[in-house]
Protein backbone atom coordinates (compact mmCIF):
# COMPACT_ATOMS: atom_id res chain seq x y z
CA UNK A 1 0.00 0.00 0.00
CA UNK A 2 3.32 2.14 0.78
CA UNK A 3 4.76 1.51 -2.34
CA UNK A 4 1.33 2.55 -4.39
CA UNK A 5 0.97 5.84 -2.84
CA UNK A 6 4.80 6.90 -3.44
CA UNK A 7 4.05 5.66 -6.96
CA UNK A 8 0.83 7.82 -6.85
CA UNK A 9 2.75 10.33 -5.49
CA UNK A 10 5.47 10.48 -7.86
CA UNK A 11 3.13 10.51 -11.16
CA UNK A 12 1.35 13.19 -9.75
CA UNK A 13 4.48 15.41 -8.79
CA UNK A 14 5.59 14.46 -12.69
CA UNK A 15 2.35 15.38 -14.43
CA UNK A 16 2.96 19.15 -12.49
CA UNK A 17 6.20 19.08 -13.72
CA UNK A 18 5.50 18.41 -17.18
CA UNK A 19 2.16 20.93 -17.30
CA UNK A 20 4.35 23.77 -15.80
CA UNK A 21 7.01 23.34 -18.17
CA UNK A 22 4.70 23.17 -21.28
CA UNK A 23 2.91 26.51 -19.18
CA UNK A 24 6.43 27.65 -19.48
CA UNK A 25 6.84 27.25 -23.11
CA UNK A 26 3.76 28.82 -24.09
CA UNK A 27 4.58 31.74 -22.52
CA UNK A 28 7.63 32.00 -24.27
CA UNK A 29 6.79 34.50 -27.65
CA UNK A 30 8.03 33.32 -30.75
CA UNK A 31 11.41 35.46 -32.29
CA UNK A 32 9.62 38.49 -33.92
CA UNK A 33 10.05 38.18 -37.81
CA UNK A 34 8.13 40.95 -40.05
CA UNK A 35 5.52 39.47 -43.24
CA UNK A 36 5.79 42.74 -44.86
CA UNK A 37 9.26 44.00 -44.33
CA UNK A 38 9.86 47.68 -45.42
CA UNK A 39 13.28 48.49 -47.53
CA UNK A 40 14.79 51.38 -45.36
CA UNK A 41 18.34 52.97 -46.57
CA UNK A 42 21.32 53.93 -44.08
CA UNK A 43 23.54 56.31 -45.46
CA UNK A 44 26.46 58.14 -43.28
CA UNK A 45 27.51 54.97 -41.63
CA UNK A 46 31.14 54.62 -41.74
CA UNK A 47 32.38 54.06 -37.50
CA UNK A 48 28.60 54.02 -36.53
CA UNK A 49 28.81 51.76 -33.33
CA UNK A 50 25.77 49.29 -33.34
CA UNK A 51 25.10 46.38 -31.47
CA UNK A 52 22.92 43.27 -32.48
CA UNK A 53 20.44 40.71 -31.13
CA UNK A 54 20.42 37.03 -32.21
CA UNK A 55 17.64 34.80 -31.27
CA UNK A 56 18.52 30.82 -32.44
CA UNK A 57 15.53 28.99 -33.30
CA UNK A 58 15.46 25.22 -35.45
CA UNK A 59 17.16 21.93 -34.71
CA UNK A 60 20.54 20.41 -35.79
CA UNK A 61 18.36 17.95 -38.08
CA UNK A 62 16.58 20.38 -39.84
CA UNK A 63 19.15 23.79 -39.81
CA UNK A 64 19.21 26.62 -37.37
CA UNK A 65 18.45 29.51 -38.11
CA UNK A 66 20.08 32.54 -36.40
CA UNK A 67 17.99 35.72 -36.63
CA UNK A 68 18.99 39.07 -36.44
CA UNK A 69 18.10 42.41 -34.69
CA UNK A 70 20.28 45.21 -35.22
CA UNK A 71 20.35 48.81 -33.25
CA UNK A 72 21.41 51.13 -36.69
CA UNK A 73 19.38 54.67 -36.49
CA UNK A 74 17.93 53.66 -33.27
CA UNK A 75 19.12 55.04 -29.36
CA UNK A 76 21.05 57.65 -30.46
CA UNK A 77 20.14 60.91 -29.24
CA UNK A 78 22.75 61.58 -27.32
CA UNK A 79 25.75 60.49 -30.05
CA UNK A 80 24.28 60.19 -33.84
CA UNK A 81 27.50 58.13 -34.20
CA UNK A 82 26.56 55.22 -31.49
CA UNK A 83 23.17 53.60 -31.35
CA UNK A 84 24.24 51.18 -28.64
CA UNK A 85 24.78 53.08 -25.74
CA UNK A 86 26.86 50.88 -22.77
CA UNK A 87 23.81 52.06 -20.25
CA UNK A 88 21.51 50.09 -22.33
CA UNK A 89 23.27 47.15 -24.15
CA UNK A 90 24.68 46.17 -20.47
CA UNK A 91 20.98 45.77 -19.43
CA UNK A 92 20.34 43.02 -22.19
CA UNK A 93 20.69 39.99 -20.64
CA UNK A 94 20.88 36.14 -22.24
CA UNK A 95 18.61 34.81 -19.61
CA UNK A 96 15.79 37.45 -20.42
CA UNK A 97 16.08 36.74 -24.39
CA UNK A 98 16.00 32.42 -23.36
CA UNK A 99 12.97 32.83 -21.19
CA UNK A 100 10.95 35.56 -23.24
CA UNK A 101 11.34 34.10 -26.42
CA UNK A 102 11.29 30.59 -27.49
CA UNK A 103 14.35 29.90 -28.84
CA UNK A 104 17.68 27.18 -28.63
CA UNK A 105 20.18 30.01 -27.55
CA UNK A 106 20.32 34.02 -28.15
CA UNK A 107 23.35 36.17 -28.11
CA UNK A 108 24.71 39.27 -28.17
CA UNK A 109 26.57 40.81 -30.86
CA UNK A 110 28.10 44.03 -30.14
CA UNK A 111 29.62 46.92 -29.84
CA UNK A 112 30.46 46.51 -33.63
CA UNK A 113 31.38 49.36 -35.88
CA UNK A 114 30.58 49.91 -39.74
CA UNK A 115 33.28 50.33 -42.38
CA UNK A 116 30.51 50.63 -45.54
CA UNK A 117 29.34 54.31 -46.08
CA UNK A 118 25.37 53.09 -46.93
CA UNK A 119 23.29 50.02 -47.25
CA UNK A 120 19.98 49.13 -48.56
CA UNK A 121 17.86 46.25 -47.02
CA UNK A 122 14.20 45.67 -46.10
CA UNK A 123 13.65 45.84 -42.37
CA UNK A 124 11.31 44.97 -39.96
CA UNK A 125 8.97 47.41 -37.26
CA UNK A 126 10.97 48.22 -34.47
CA UNK A 127 11.38 45.75 -31.63
CA UNK A 128 12.88 46.84 -28.22
CA UNK A 129 14.71 44.25 -26.16
CA UNK A 130 14.83 44.94 -22.40
CA UNK A 131 14.96 48.31 -23.23
CA UNK A 132 16.98 48.89 -26.65
CA UNK A 133 15.24 49.14 -29.97
CA UNK A 134 16.31 47.14 -32.97
CA UNK A 135 14.54 46.17 -36.47
CA UNK A 136 14.97 42.44 -37.49
CA UNK A 137 17.68 42.69 -40.52
CA UNK A 138 18.00 39.01 -41.93
CA UNK A 139 19.45 35.96 -40.43
CA UNK A 140 22.21 33.46 -40.63
CA UNK A 141 22.05 29.90 -41.36
CA UNK A 142 23.65 26.54 -40.55
CA UNK A 143 23.22 23.68 -42.83
CA UNK A 144 20.92 20.47 -41.38
CA UNK A 145 23.29 18.13 -39.51
CA UNK A 146 25.25 20.88 -37.78
CA UNK A 147 25.51 21.81 -34.26
CA UNK A 148 25.52 24.87 -32.49
CA UNK A 149 28.57 24.93 -31.54
CA UNK A 150 28.43 28.82 -30.13
CA UNK A 151 26.49 31.02 -30.86
CA UNK A 152 29.12 33.06 -32.40
CA UNK A 153 30.80 32.09 -35.72
CA UNK A 154 34.19 29.79 -36.15
CA UNK A 155 36.81 32.22 -37.35
CA UNK A 156 37.31 31.71 -41.05
CA UNK A 157 34.42 29.38 -41.45
CA UNK A 158 31.65 30.97 -43.95
CA UNK A 159 28.16 30.59 -43.71
CA UNK A 160 25.38 32.28 -45.53
CA UNK A 161 23.86 35.64 -44.73
CA UNK A 162 20.24 35.17 -45.97
CA UNK A 163 18.84 38.97 -46.75
CA UNK A 164 18.41 41.34 -49.63
CA UNK A 165 20.56 43.94 -49.05
CA UNK A 166 22.81 46.50 -51.07
CA UNK A 167 26.50 48.08 -49.23
CA UNK A 168 27.79 50.87 -50.93
CA UNK A 169 31.90 51.83 -50.42
CA UNK A 170 32.41 55.37 -51.60
CA UNK A 171 35.31 55.94 -53.91
CA UNK A 172 38.38 57.10 -52.52
CA UNK A 173 37.58 55.45 -49.06
CA UNK A 174 39.53 52.78 -47.75
CA UNK A 175 38.37 49.11 -47.48
CA UNK A 176 39.74 46.32 -45.23
CA UNK A 177 40.25 42.97 -47.13
CA UNK A 178 40.46 39.39 -46.14
CA UNK A 179 41.83 37.29 -49.59
CA UNK A 180 41.47 33.84 -49.43
CA UNK A 181 43.51 31.41 -50.90
CA UNK A 182 41.77 31.29 -53.86
CA UNK A 183 41.80 35.10 -54.35
CA UNK A 184 38.31 35.62 -53.51
CA UNK A 185 38.30 38.97 -51.61
CA UNK A 186 36.03 39.41 -48.56
CA UNK A 187 35.14 42.74 -48.09
CA UNK A 188 35.23 44.13 -44.32
CA UNK A 189 31.02 45.25 -43.58
CA UNK A 190 31.96 45.69 -39.71
CA UNK A 191 34.73 45.81 -36.81
CA UNK A 192 33.85 44.30 -33.51
CA UNK A 193 34.82 45.26 -30.09
CA UNK A 194 33.26 42.44 -28.56
CA UNK A 195 36.93 40.50 -27.98
CA UNK A 196 39.23 43.94 -28.28
CA UNK A 197 37.10 46.92 -26.93
CA UNK A 198 39.87 48.90 -27.79
CA UNK A 199 39.76 48.03 -31.51
CA UNK A 200 38.30 51.36 -33.48
CA UNK A 201 37.65 52.09 -37.20
CA UNK A 202 40.71 54.30 -36.80
CA UNK A 203 42.87 50.98 -36.06
CA UNK A 204 41.85 49.05 -38.43
CA UNK A 205 44.79 50.26 -41.23
CA UNK A 206 47.30 48.03 -38.56
CA UNK A 207 44.38 45.36 -38.21
CA UNK A 208 46.53 42.66 -40.36
CA UNK A 209 49.53 42.65 -37.17
CA UNK A 210 46.96 41.22 -35.05
CA UNK A 211 45.73 38.29 -37.05
CA UNK A 212 46.63 35.01 -37.73
CA UNK A 213 44.47 33.85 -40.53
CA UNK A 214 45.02 30.26 -41.92
CA UNK A 215 47.46 29.12 -44.68
CA UNK A 216 46.87 31.41 -47.94
CA UNK A 217 44.31 33.75 -46.43
CA UNK A 218 45.98 37.58 -45.88
CA UNK A 219 44.68 40.70 -44.70
CA UNK A 220 45.21 43.84 -46.70
CA UNK A 221 43.61 47.57 -46.96
CA UNK A 222 42.88 49.10 -50.31
CA UNK A 223 41.71 52.22 -51.25
CA UNK A 224 38.63 52.60 -53.71
CA UNK A 225 39.28 53.68 -57.47
CA UNK A 226 35.63 54.23 -58.04
CA UNK A 227 32.61 52.93 -56.04
CA UNK A 228 31.90 49.98 -54.42
CA UNK A 229 28.78 47.96 -54.79
CA UNK A 230 28.30 44.26 -52.87
CA UNK A 231 24.63 43.17 -53.15
CA UNK A 232 22.87 39.60 -52.92
CA UNK A 233 21.61 38.55 -56.37
CA UNK A 234 20.83 35.24 -55.15
CA UNK A 235 18.72 36.59 -51.98
CA UNK A 236 22.27 35.96 -49.73
CA UNK A 237 25.79 36.78 -49.63
CA UNK A 238 28.82 34.45 -48.18
CA UNK A 239 30.03 36.14 -45.19
CA UNK A 240 33.29 35.24 -42.78
CA UNK A 241 34.64 35.81 -39.62
CA UNK A 242 38.08 36.54 -38.32
CA UNK A 243 39.64 35.81 -34.78
CA UNK A 244 37.91 39.12 -33.53
CA UNK A 245 35.02 38.84 -34.89
CA UNK A 246 35.20 41.47 -37.58
CA UNK A 247 32.37 40.69 -40.10
CA UNK A 248 33.27 40.21 -44.21
CA UNK A 249 31.36 39.62 -47.12
CA UNK A 250 32.43 37.79 -50.33
CA UNK A 251 32.95 39.21 -53.60
CA UNK A 252 31.50 36.11 -55.49
CA UNK A 253 28.58 34.61 -57.01
CA UNK A 254 27.85 37.96 -58.36
CA UNK A 255 28.18 39.99 -55.25
CA UNK A 256 30.27 42.48 -55.97
CA UNK A 257 30.21 44.95 -58.84
CA UNK A 258 34.05 44.74 -59.37
CA UNK A 259 36.76 42.78 -57.49
CA UNK A 260 39.06 45.11 -55.19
Amino acid sequence: MRFNRLTSILLSVSCLSILALSAVAQQRKPAPVPTEPRDKTYTDLRSVIYCEVWLFVGNPHTGIAGIYYNTSDLNNKVDKKNTCPASMWDKVTLKSLESDYDVIAAYKNGPRGWTMDKIKLPVGPVVAFDGIESRWMGEGRLPPGVTLKAAHMEPYKPLQSHRKSTMTFEKGKPVFILEDAEGTPWVMQAFAQLIDPTLTYDKLKDLGSKLKPPAGWKFRVAVLSKELVISTPQGYNWIVQDELQNTYDACKDGACNFKP
